[in-house]
């Protein structure tokens, strides 16, 4: 299906029937909802401001604890920059294979493509992120300038790491050389210029995004925190994530 990537600011691909699908109703998020990331934020508004330019910037990694707004600060950048010509792409890790002949159809396109590939991470032996590193870093062919990846990812290093594999480790005059095992793993990681780490926030945050969800409310803001806590502990997490699904629930 070919896309009119002047009226469709995103779409997602489907593997089974190898066509983009647009997006006619994408997720509404904006950058301001996104309280407790102050710091990732900037940095990847910074990176994708740049690359709208033309400048120079980097495909960036999001990793870190779930629930903490690493998805939802990628989608937020598509409601805030689309009317400056970027557009989005999604695609499952399981798609990867396909990557490189979507982004020989998009690369001569007068628009900035961000490629979101969310959740990504490859279990041992699993081999289909090695499409995804030609991308990221060319082959004998330059990666398209006008294409960037956005990952999101509980892994730092997206691959499985194991007490094994740093049997090959050792120290020559206080330098750290990995083994092959560890060095393969690294490598895909290492090809995301910026790094984004989230981590679960403080109980304070965790109010404070509360009380955004709750500007309106009007009864008892203590007795409302006494429960937005409760249910965090009964989810084992305080996050963006949890405050939302509290706000589900309780409202």
């Amino acid at each position: 299906m070919t896309i009119n990537w002047t009226d469709t600011p995103a779409a997602v691909w489907r593997a089974r029937k190898e066509t983009l699908r647009p997006i006619k109703h994408p997720d509404p998020i904006q950058l301001s909802h996104l309280l407790g990331v102050d710091r990732q934020k900037t940095q990847l508004v910074h990176n994708t401001e740049r690359f709208l330019a033309g400048k120079p910037a980097n495909n960036a990694l999001l990793w870190g604890s779930r629930g903490t707004g690493k998805s939802s600060l990628i989608k937020a950048l598509l409601n805030e920059y689309a009317n400056q010509g970027l557009r989005m792409l999604e695609i499952d890790k399981e798609d990867l294979a396909d990557l490189p002949d979507i982004v020989d159809d998009i690369r001569d396109l007068p628009f900035r493509f961000v490629i979101f590939c969310d959740d990504l991470s490859f279990e041992q032996g699993e081999t289909g992120y090695k499409p995804l590193k030609s991308v990221l870093e060319g082959s004998l062919e330059l990666p398209p300038e006008n294409v960037l990846i956005y990952a999101s990812s509980n892994r730092r290093h997206l691959l499985p790491e194991t007490m094994q594999d740093n049997e090959g480790a050792k120290v020559v005059n206080t330098e750290i050389h990995y083994g092959d095992a560890i060095e393969e793993k690294i490598s895909l990681s290492d090809r995301f210029g910026l790094w984004l780490s989230f981590y679960p926030i403080s109980q304070p945050e965790y109010l404070a995004i509360i009380d955004f969800y709750f500007d309106n409310y009007d009864g008892s803001r203590e007795e409302l925190h006494r429960e937005a806590i409760r249910f965090a502990h009964g989810k084992g997490l305080r996050s963006g994530r949890t405050a939302k699904q509290f706000y589900n629930h309780f409202a």
